[in-house]
């Protein structure tokens, strides 16, 4: 046979560079190794400008706005020719930081034959700044600072723009629905009636607690050396107030300055922001197995065209609620990496161990598997018509769900002064515990209470149907909050 490992193009081990490849691509841009890469190069370029623009190091030269632009274009290029190169010298140093800092010095050699020049119009000072690259820096500090950037575009630019579009499209079926009786089933038995849009809703706001959650992370970042007292810092350039260079590095990233740390940053920002996502992956977890067992009920209909798929391989009459079935095992593939990430990335033995390398390679897969869910379920719901009539149709088979509004109205009435209400929860128990009750059983008992005329004449005139509360209304919390998120 073929040995399939030997082939060009590379065959994908993983089915989220395989066949959903399309769904997850843009995490690349920012989760991917080559993306860990870009971020790690543009932290040593930031880190070079930003020690050379003022007067930290004595004796290094200011550089000119065409040094810095030429720098800052090494990042903004970075591409194909760049990951060959560094997978070339990494083959070499066996070290993916140090390979990232010989490039850069190889692009500071290239400088003067592109034309830059120093702050005097003469040919650029790049190629003589070597040392200032990686300058009082271990690779922690670089790699703290690129995993940073790149999580947090992640996150912002991909991740929650998905997250927020399925908050909204369940936002926008919570409306429409919010008049639609629907039977409630609370440990699966028929259950006081709401509204299927109230539930959507309820599922919608959930999920918004956790929106608001997730956009209010904290990046944090550090860049204070080997075990994180400055101390090469201090001892090299006394001079220098190393706190706040460090602070104003970090936060000139766009990102949060932790002054307290040991080799590494200690990644809690990541566990906190995992957990939340995790949380936000088992809710909608959640709306997909409620969603299912709707369209098991009948009480939606699947669309054959929006599913995208013929059903069954063998009965013809099916349609498949694949979506929301593909979204829940990517769900709880997130969710295992996650919650695996959010569990160890807070523990480091000592001052520095290499169990956090390994494990934050698989963010963008974490990533990747609650992109393509969310996705799935986006298509999903896309794909489902409400069927009103068969809402109705369980209501109307269930009035024994008006049992309980009957025995409050009881213990009002008897609070209230009436007489003849006692033991109402025993005798509705007795009239509806296991039993199917009519309408015409339920008006009967309901005229035989002595009730005061007009809870007589409300209770007459409630059906399973009416009988929701302020569940519609209840719907208009959503648009309070959607754009907060």
């Amino acid at each position: 046979m073929v040995d399939l490992s030997t082939l060009t193009p590379a065959i994908a081990l993983g089915p989220l560079d395989g066949r959903y490849r399309a769904v997850v691509a843009p995490l690349t841009n920012h989760l991917s190794e080559a993306a860990l890469n870009r971020a790690r190069l543009r932290v040593e370029v930031e880190w070079l400008i930003h020690l050379t623009d003022g007067s930290v190091l004595p004796g290094a030269p200011r550089l000119s706005d065409a040094e810095k632009t030429y720098l800052r274009s090494l990042v903004d290029t970075f591409g194909p020719s760049e990951i060959a190169e560094l997978a070339q010298i990494e083959a070499e140093t066996r070290h993916d930081v140090k390979a990232v800092e010989y490039l850069l010095k190889r692009r500071l050699n290239a400088a003067q034959a592109a034309g830059v020049t120093n702050l005097e119009g003469a040919p650029t000072v790049l190629p003589t700044v070597h040392e200032i690259v990686h300058i009082f820096c271990t690779s922690e500090d670089i790699n703290n600072l690129a995993y940073a950037l790149t999580v947090r575009d992640a996150v912002e630019q991909v991740w929650l723009p998905a997250a927020r579009g399925l908050v909204e499209d369940l936002t926008a079926m919570a409306q429409a629905n919010a008049d639609a009786p629907m039977l409630a089933r609370t440990h699966g038995q028929a259950a006081t009636p709401v509204t299927l849009g109230k539930e959507l809703a309820v599922l919608a706001w959930r999920l918004l607690r956790q929106l608001r959650r997730i956009s209010a992370t904290e990046y944090l970042g550090k860049i204070n050396g080997a075990t994180g007292t400055y101390g090469a810092h201090v001892v090299s350039v006394p001079t220098a107030d190393w706190e706040q260079v460090a602070r104003t590095f970090v936060e000139g990233l766009g990102l949060t300055w932790n002054p307290l740390t040991t080799q590494i940053e200690s990644h809690d920002w990541q566990a906190e922001l995992y957990s939340d996502v995790a949380r936000f992956n088992r809710i909608t977890h959640n709306l997909a197995t409620d969603v299912w067992t709707y369209i098991s009920l009948g009480y939606f209909h699947q669309r054959l065209s929006a599913q995208g798929s013929t059903g069954s391989s063998t009965m013809p009459h099916k349609v498949n609620p694949i979506r929301f079935e593909n979204g829940e095992a990517n769900l709880e593939l997130s969710c295992a990496l996650l919650e695996t990430l959010a569990a160890t990335l807070v523990t480091s033995r000592m001052q520095r161990d290499l169990t956090d390398s390994t494990t934050q390679r698989n963010i963008g897969v974490a990533f990747g598997h609650s992109l393509l869910a969310i996705d799935n379920i986006r298509r999903g719901l896309a794909g489902l018509d409400v069927d009103r009539a068969r809402l109705l149709e369980d209501l109307d088979a269930t009035w024994e769900v008006l049992g309980e509004p009957v025995q409050q109205a009881m213990r009002a009435a008897s609070v209230a002064g009436a007489t003849g209400m006692a033991d109402p929860y025993e005798r509705l128990k007795e009239l509806t515990r296991g039993k199917k009750v009519t309408p015409a059983g339920m008006r009967e008992f309901i005229q035989g209470l002595g009730m005061p005329a007009e809870v007589e004449a409300r209770l007459l005139a409630l059906t399973p149907a009416t009988y929701t509360g302020l569940a519609e209304s209840l719907v208009a919390h959503l648009t309070e909050d959607l754009t907060q998120a």
